[in-house]
């Protein structure tokens, strides 16, 4: 289950992507909770859905030659959750320079906070050098 809605340009600063999804049973560890090494996927699909809501892909991207790679992630964790619960995320777009994008995001339960992090996203070619990003930033 995902649902989208765009709060304002997805590729601008300070633009916002929202996600609904439900935990699956696979995600969740020995306690029942959701296995902290699942909440960078989960960013990745906050990216991924928010470039798609944008007309754009990252399979579309890397076939064009940009390769876009974690380079930091920061994850700051408040509450569990765990299998069967509906999530919603929202992605922050908080800032891009030349080769790197910045995100934030918030991951909430019935509006209980669960997870807040950032990521630096880097830009690269296929041989793993330094590549502007493209025009739509």
């Amino acid at each position: 289950m995902t649902q989208a809605s765009t709060n304002s340009p997805v590729l601008q600063n300070g633009a916002t992507h929202t996600i609904n999804f439900r935990v699956e049973y696979h995600e969740t560890d020995g306690q029942g909770h959701v296995h902290h090494s699942r909440y960078a996927s989960y960013f990745e699909r906050g990216r991924v859905e928010m470039l798609r809501s944008a007309g754009l892909s990252y399979k579309r991207l890397e076939e064009a030659g940009f390769m876009l790679v974690v380079t930091e992630i920061n994850v700051k964790y408040h509450a569990p959750s765990g299998f069967d619960d509906v999530l919603t995320m929202t992605t922050e777009l908080t800032g891009f320079r030349k080769v790197r994008l910045y995100h934030r995001y918030r991951i909430e339960r019935d509006g209980l906070l669960i997870v807040e992090g950032t990521t630096t996203i880097a830009c690269v070619d296929h041989q793993g050098q330094p590549r502007r990003l493209p025009s739509h930033w």
